[in-house]
């Protein structure tokens, strides 16, 4: 479908040096990828926030033609016997991976904030399909990401089932531009915890399963905004920086890399749990929806540079589906690779912004992280070990 990504690793940005000795060299010397001092960085350095603006430009002018050799829709394997959780699966790119994970035979369970909505689109789903005879093996279970305790009452209701899960899905997302600062009623900036802080808990919630599922993956949908972003993890709410909706955005989504780059380190290679950030290039979905209308206007008005849904669900089915992916995610893991693996819109791998790579910063992440959805430190540990932990959410044991 997309060539062989075992033998095509993402390229390193310094033209030969991989990225791993890039960062940790980086790290030794106390300097950033721009040869700044590090110290306590409170932002990009000039020249990395350059690139990074600099490389969403590149893929709004240039996504269409470099998908191009891509079908659309993307070819799927038989999936018969796999169980998919998908979040966000009632609109935009998570309804395109919902709707075609499950006529590729997959038991897709839509995670979702309205179940009636995603009732009448599995309804629907099976109309269309009745002429094949083949009945389509899709549920719905609420979730809300706005709710860590929605977050953990969802995965022990999952777990309870004591069945494998083989990809976990984490699509919902927002990006409420020009939007005034909100904060969940657990306290943190709305874009974080959508987009990475119930993201990360769900995961973490549901590796019991997903070790029954082994091999398995948790896909994570990311953005090209990544590369502006920058997560300081003592201000992970953006309460001390002026707040501007592209920041809270673009840093949930480093927030998610650096997050699933640790996981992606600290899980055995044995227990089989794969980690894959994958970018749908630029789209015309409901998550634009609270834009401006003058933006969502000028959306509609450059059809041929922006995806429509089905266009931009392709990395993440891809990810989610094709084999070749969990070679690709064993090859990063045994040459100890610093970022996860992440697919580009191309299905091609992409190389993660120079911050990703910064490991100091991104253990920061971890650790901030786990404090903030109310895990403890050895979180990780006890789950690949079979024990069970306590969440400060949810009052229950997962």
């Amino acid at each position: 479908m997309a060539g062989d990504l075992r033998h095509r690793r993402a390229p390193a940005e310094d033209g030969g040096e991989s990225a791993s000795s890039a960062g940790e060299g980086a790290a030794a010397s106390g300097k950033d990828g721009a040869g700044e001092p590090r110290g306590k960085r409170e932002a990009l350095g000039w020249l990395e926030w350059g690139r990074g603006w600099m490389a969403i430009v590149g893929e709004f002018l240039f996504q269409r033609i470099a998908a191009s050799h891509l079908a659309n829709p993307l070819e799927l394997p038989p999936l018969e016997g796999v169980s998919i959780i998908v979040t966000g699966a009632t609109s935009g790119i998570g309804l395109e991976i919902a709707r075609q994970l499950t006529q590729a035979g997959a038991h897709v369970v839509m995670a979702v904030r309205r179940p009636k909505v995603a009732q009448e689109l599995i309804q629907k789903w099976q109309n269309e399909s009745s002429e094949t005879g083949a009945p389509l093996n899709a549920e719905v279970m609420e979730l809300d990401l706005l709710s860590l305790d929605s977050v953990v009452k969802f995965a022990d209701a999952w777990n309870a089932r004591m069945a494998p899960l083989h990809v976990l899905i984490n699509n919902a997302g927002i990006f409420a531009i020009g939007e005034p600062q909100r904060f969940s009623k657990d306290g943190h900036e709305e874009h974080m915890q959508v987009n990475h802080l119930a993201p990360a808990l769900l995961a973490m919630l549901l590796i019991p399963s997903l070790l029954r599922g082994s091999p398995c993956r948790i896909v994570n949908v990311n953005s090209i905004m990544h590369t502006v972003g920058f997560v300081d993890a003592e201000d992970m709410n953006l309460r001390k920086r002026k707040y501007r909706s592209w920041l809270g955005y673009s840093n949930s989504k480093l927030a998610q890399i650096k997050f699933s780059s640790m996981l992606h380190k600290r899980i055995p290679a044995e227990a089989g749990i794969n980690i894959i950030c994958a970018s749908p290039g630029i789209v015309d979905t409901n998550v634009a929806r609270d834009l401006p209308k003058v933006v969502v206007a000028a959306y509609h008005l450059i059809p041929y540079f922006i995806f429509d849904a089905q266009e931009g669900s392709r990395s993440t089915i891809f990810a989610a589906s094709d084999p070749q992916v969990l070679e690709y995610c064993e090859m990063l893991k045994s040459e100890d690779w610093p970022v996860c693996a992440c697919i580009n819109y191309d299905c091609n791998p992409m190389n993660a912004s120079e911050e990703a790579h910064n490991l100091e910063t991104s253990q920061l992440v971890w650790e901030k992280t786990l404090e903030m959805i109310g895990l403890p430190p050895d979180a990780l540990e006890k789950l690949i070990a079979g024990e069970s932990i306590q969440c400060r959410y949810g009052q229950q044991e997962a």
